[in-house]
């Protein structure tokens, strides 16, 4: 008699058993609004993962990678300055073999070892200029990986954002439940 008297007690007469159906359809289908939108998430979630990964793989591999060009660069050019160096004690070693003394001699020795400080520097510069690339290059890298990992945080966030709380699932079976029911009893 309670079950009966429930859906009368709503003062829908025949059309209680509609409404109670619709209702529970309602409650059902916000559910599993939910549930997929958990699952939608939850899947955003791994594939982030697997993303921030690939992230990281790429800049240890990329920041390998320069580093290994700046070494080459540093050895190349230690070669360099060893080369200049060579060539400076050659000349100045056939400068004073040529027998000659004096004013002339002095002024060609120092001629040579300013030659041979300005090439040398001139690879110091270089030097220098490769390690500061090398930074901004890793920065650049860094500032990349840093990006990617942030659209993918904001990726997680929107899809956990997308969740229906079970509330805010709840009021609109109500509210729909509600505007059915105005309309059902409307009509009576």
């Amino acid at each position: 008699m309670c079950v009966v008297a429930g859906p009368l007690a709503l003062g829908l007469g025949s059309a209680a058993p509609l409404f109670y159906a619709g209702l529970g359809l309602s409650a059902v289908n916000a559910i599993s609004q939910r549930n997929a939108a958990k699952a939608a998430a939850a899947q955003t979630y791994q594939s982030s993962l697997i993303a921030n990964r690939s992230a990281e793989q790429a800049f240890a591999a990329q920041q390998e990678a320069l580093a290994a060009q700046l070494k080459e660069s540093r050895a190349s050019k230690a070669q360099d300055k060893q080369a200049a160096t060579i060539r400076s004690l050659q000349a100045k070693g056939a400068i004073q073999a040529s027998g000659r003394s004096g004013l002339t001699i002095d002024l060609l020795l120092q001629d040579q070892e300013r030659q041979s400080a300005n090439f040398r520097e001139s690879i110091n510069q270089a030097l220098e200029s490769a390690s500061r690339q090398y930074a901004r290059n890793v920065d650049g890298l860094t500032a990349q990986r840093d990006d990617r990992r942030n659209q993918l945080i904001s990726n997680i966030n929107q899809a956990y954002n997308q969740i229906p709380s079970l509330g805010s699932a709840l009021l609109n079976v109500a509210s729909q439940g509600l505007s059915t029911y105005g309309q059902l009893y409307a009509t009576l």
